[in-house]
């Protein structure tokens, strides 16, 4: 076996990988990486093309044509995930500043 022997790309998995591959290109229309559109009429080599992600790389055991382990993604994101696993977005929590404190204050009461 090659050193970057492919199944989805030259194996047995290759005709199921090309029908996925359509299935996805017609049904998903946001990369599955950071969640921005894609444009499909953008054409290789451009980094914001589309391309088919694995979700779970196949490198780290992901099936190499299993629709579930799919997701339509820009080139340039596939390509900065790699062969890792995604993390999960974290959802930015907002900034603490004085901003949500209120405006005025009655200081007639306040002593030192």
């Amino acid at each position: 076996m090659p050193a970057r022997y492919r199944p989805d790309h030259d194996g047995t998995h290759r005709q199921q990988f090309q029908r996925n591959k359509r299935i996805i290109l017609a049904t998903q229309s946001r990369c599955g990486i950071c969640g921005r559109p894609v444009d499909k009429t953008i054409k290789y080599p451009n980094p914001m093309s589309a391309c088919i992600d694995h979700i779970i790389p196949i490198a780290q055991g992901g099936h190499p044509s299993d629709m579930d382990n799919l997701q339509l993604a820009h080139r340039c994101c596939n390509a900065s995930k790699a062969d890792k696993l995604a993390e999960p977005k974290q959802k930015i929590s907002p900034a603490v500043s004085n901003r949500n404190l209120p405006l005025s204050l009655d200081w007639s009461a306040y002593r030192a």
